[in-house]
């Protein structure tokens, strides 16, 4: 059986807004509005869909592994854009990235509070 993750729908107070956001920091496109989404498509073929929302956002987990270069970039973005990024999930440690698995990892926010990830490598990957 082959299963792949095609879209998913970020909610959002402004979804154009929120779509930029993302495709800016990551360096990718946002395309043309689709129904009620504003899609940013990954290069993996899967979507991240934005649907404006009119009530409370709860904050959902979204994260990317990159190669060690579009880290640079990516990571250079996010410090230009004076955001706050934390070695961990948590944010309990604050102005840090991490190491796991031999590679590199970030978090920062999204302006609706979504917490977004960059890693080079995938967990359970390689060293401690």
């Amino acid at each position: 059986m082959a299963v792949e993750l095609n879209h998913t729908i970020v909610s959002t107070h402004d979804k154009r807004a929120s779509a930029r956001f993302l495709a800016e920091l990551l360096g990718l496109e946002v395309a043309p509005q689709y129904g009620p989404f504003v899609p940013v498509r990954i290069p993996n073929g899967v979507t991240l869909d934005y649907a404006d929302t009119a009530g409370s956002i709860t904050p959902q987990h979204y994260a990317f592994l990159v190669s060690e270069d579009d880290f640079d970039a990516i990571f250079a973005r996010v410090r230009k854009a004076s955001l706050s990024y934390w070695a961990d999930p948590y944010h309990h440690r604050p102005g840090e990235i991490n190491h796991n698995d031999g590679g590199r990892g970030v978090y920062f926010d999204d302006p609706n509070g979504h917490n977004l990830e960059i890693l080079t490598r995938p967990y359970g990957s390689g060293e401690g």
